[in-house]
C-alpha cells in the first residue's frame, strides 16, 4: 500500500529547549491505516501530529504529506492545505461555542471554499449519519463529551480530508463514550480514512490501530505492526 505521508531526517528544536522534541525521524505512513503514535509525555508526540498537519514547521528534515512537501509551504499555502488535505481531531473538542452544531460543521466547508448551501447541506448529511440529526440547531454547551467530540469528528471530516490527525480524541471522555468515538472512527477508517493518533491508551492502539509507532526523546523507540481488531 502506498505512502501518504513521508517524515525524513526529521527534527524539531524549541527555543530554549533543552533537547529536540524530535531528532531525526524517519517515517513512512500508508495510506487507509489507523498508525497509533505512542509514548511518554514530552516524548514529541503531538509535534509530530503539527508537523504532518502543517501548523509548525521542522527545524530540519522534509515532511510531505499527500504528495505535498508541506514543510516548505508559505503561510498562506499552509492554510489551504489544511482546509483542504487534513482534518483535526482534539482532546478537547474545540467547537465554537456561540455557533450551533450545524454551523460548527458548515463553517469548516465554507472556509474550503464551499457555498453556504452546500456546506450547511453536508453538515446535514454527516448529523445524519452519526446519529445528531437532532442536535443541529442545539449549542456545544448543552451536548455530553461524546455528542461534541463526534460534532468535532464531523467538522474534520466535512472536507474529505487525506489525513485524519486525532490527538487523544478520548482523552476527555468516559469509557462509553470514548467507545463510541472510537467505533466512529474504525467505520471511517473502513471507508477508506487513513488517521494518525495520538494515545496515552495501550488497549485502545493495541485493539484499534493497524500500526504503533513509540517515540521516546524525540526518536522513534519502536515500530510495530498490529492487527486492528
Amino acid at each position: 500500500m502506498a505512502s501518504i505521508i513521508q517524515l525524513a531526517d526529521v527534527a524539531k528544536v524549541y527555543d530554549g529547549a533543552a533537547q529536540p522534541a524530535l531528532d531525526g525521524v524517519g517515517l513512512d505512513i500508508e495510506a487507509g491505516r489507523i498508525t497509533a503514535v505512542m509514548g511518554p509525555s514530552g516524548c514529541g508526540k503531538s509535534t509530530l501530529l503539527n508537523l504532518v498537519g502543517a501548523l509548525d514547521r521542522p527545524t530540519r528534515g522534509e515532511v510531505h504529506v499527500d504528495g505535498v512537501r508541506v514543510d516548505r509551504l508559505s503561510e498562506a499555502a499552509a492554510a489551504r492545505f489544511r482546509r483542504a488535505k487534513v482534518g483535526f481531531i482534539f482532546q478537547f473538542f474545540h467547537l465554537l461555542e456561540d455557533l450551533t452544531v450545524l454551523d460548527n460543521i458548515a463553517i469548516a466547508a465554507e472556509l474550503a471554499g464551499t457555498s453556504r448551501t452546500l456546506g450547511r447541506s453536508r453538515a446535514r448529511e454527516l448529523l445524519t449519519q452519526l446519529g445528531l440529526a437532532d442536535r443541529a440547531d442545539r449549542y456545544p454547551a448543552t451536548l455530553s463529551g461524546g455528542e461534541r467530540q463526534r460534532v468535532a469528528i464531523a467538522r474534520a471530516v466535512v472536507n474529505g480530508p487525506s489525513v485524519l490527525l486525532a490527538d487523544e480524541p478520548t482523552g476527555a471522555l468516559d469509557t462509553h463514550n470514548g467507545e463510541s468515538v472510537l467505533a466512529l472512527l474504525e467505520d471511517l477508517n473502513r471507508r477508506g480514512q487513513t488517521i494518525l493518533l495520538v494515545t496515552h491508551d495501550e488497549h485502545l492502539a493495541a485493539q484499534r490501530a493497524h500500526r504503533i509507532v513509540r517515540l521516546i526523546d524525540g526518536r522513534i523507540a519502536l515500530d510495530t505492526a498490529r492487527q486492528a481488531a
